[in-house]
């Protein structure tokens, strides 16, 4: 009897049996998390993606144009510091355009500040030969451009930054005027911040719209182009890869002659190259400031992310940012000295 009953039962109990093996089976795989291809590409196929991303100058959300003035920010990129070897200060080749008469003023406030930390990348372009500044051992060029302010002499001298550029292995160019002071770690974490090996012109205009030129054409005839430019007297900068795409028009007497076809000077010539010949976007960038701006505007806290300040006259009044310390502003009307100390306390002049 106990045999009949086993065989009646044991049927029951296989299956059973293996319906709780499937249950647990199907509860152990909707467990299982999901893998998905597409979140985890090889590194080929990560590389040529980085490659097909579109350059700074032709996107809206870039780093720099999303960054605000005063607020402290400064620009990031995750896709910079994936592809492109780690930028240094050697990198850049930094332009200052100077006169004759501003040699022992705007000048030696830059040497002693600013210049002081970057003196080997540093070139200056001036109009006249200066015995003390070439005893200093100073990247120093006299282009042999007029004294004057006028289109031809910023234009002469631009040309001549250019081709120094060019002349040079760096694959940054940045320009800046005497009366700028300049932020070396700031100007290489924003420079940081876009990919390798892409057209970039960065700087900040002083116009809030496209500046209206007529170009000249063959005839006397003219034609209204418009074009975004960035204003010198804020600085601006240049990769290599732009600056070369820029030969045509710009090197050698090439500058001088587009300059005068726009009747425009220099930094104006720089964005007509890039935007009209070209057809590349400027990235607009808050981190630059001119004079011609209220640099009262600039918060202090945020100072060590700007990447150049300026200072001079604006609507009849000295126009400087606004920064305490041990320098009264009849000591440093410019308020570099205290910027200078601010960044770097322990330099030797320092209160």
């Amino acid at each position: 009897m106990h045999k009949r009953w086993i065989r009646r039962r044991l049927p029951v109990l296989i299956f059973a049996f293996f319906i709780i093996l499937y249950v647990d089976f199907q509860l152990r795989t909707s467990s299982l998390p999901k893998v998905s291809v597409a979140h985890h590409p090889s590194p080929g196929a990560l590389q040529r993606s980085i490659q097909q991303a579109p350059s700074p100058a032709k996107d809206a959300q870039t780093p720099a144009s999303s960054s605000r003035s005063g607020d402290g920010g400064h620009p990031d990129s995750e896709v910079a510091h994936v592809t492109q070897p780690k930028l240094k200060l050697e990198d850049i080749f930094i332009a200052v355009k100077t006169t004759g008469r501003f040699h022992k003023t705007r000048l030696a406030l830059l040497l002693e500040t600013w210049i002081s930390r970057t003196k080997a990348q540093t070139f200056i372009f001036t109009d006249t030969e200066d015995e003390d500044l070439s005893s200093e051992g100073l990247n120093m060029v006299v282009t042999g451009c007029q004294s004057d302010h006028s289109q031809q002499a910023l234009s002469c001298k631009m040309s001549a930054e250019y081709d120094g550029f060019m002349a040079s292995d760096k694959r940054w160019f940045c320009h800046v005027d005497d009366d700028n002071y300049v932020n070396p770690d700031a100007l290489l974490s924003l420079l940081s911040a876009f990919p390798k090996d892409s057209d970039i012109y960065v700087g900040k205009p002083s116009l809030n719209k496209p500046i209206t030129a007529h170009e000249l054409l063959e005839g006397n005839a003219t034609r209204e182009v418009q074009f975004w430019f960035a204003t010198g007297g804020a600085g601006f900068c240049l990769s290599r890869r732009l600056a070369e795409k820029m030969s045509p028009w710009a090197s050698g007497s090439r500058f001088e002659q587009t300059s005068a076809k726009i009747r425009l000077p220099d930094d104006c010539t720089v964005g007509f190259i890039v935007g009209k010949r070209l057809g590349i976007s400027m990235v607009h960038c808050p981190l630059f400031h001119s004079h011609l701006e209220n640099l009262l505007l600039i918060s202090h806290r945020s100072i060590p992310h700007q990447v150049t300040l300026s200072y001079g006259m604006f609507e009849n009044k000295m126009n400087s940012i606004e920064v305490k310390g041990r320098f009264s502003k009849e000591e440093d009307p410019s308020r570099f000295k205290t910027v200078h100390c601010m960044l770097y306390p322990f330099t030797s002049w320092c209160p």
